[in-house]
């Protein structure tokens, strides 16, 4: 059951960093957050790359991120 608090977004990734953590720009607005790979992704090892469109789980003060599916 998805968490009520939790806002998902769409957005594009800009730049991979170390730790499978990612800059990720949002759709719609000129925001940019830091994303992590959730941890389904890792499992199934899914390579996401920049230029990839993504899913994003933003936290409640909508800096930071978890990369939820690559669409």
């Amino acid at each position: 059951m998805p968490d009520p608090k939790v806002a998902t977004v769409e957005g594009t990734v800009t730049e991979a960093e170390p730790g499978l953590t990612f800059r990720v720009s949002l759709a719609g607005s000129d925001q940019k957050v830091l994303a992590h790979l959730a941890g389904r992704m890792r499992l199934h090892r899914i390579r996401v790359l920049p230029g990839d469109r993504v899913l994003v789980e933003l936290s409640p003060d909508g800096r930071r991120g978890r990369i939820v599916r690559r669409l």
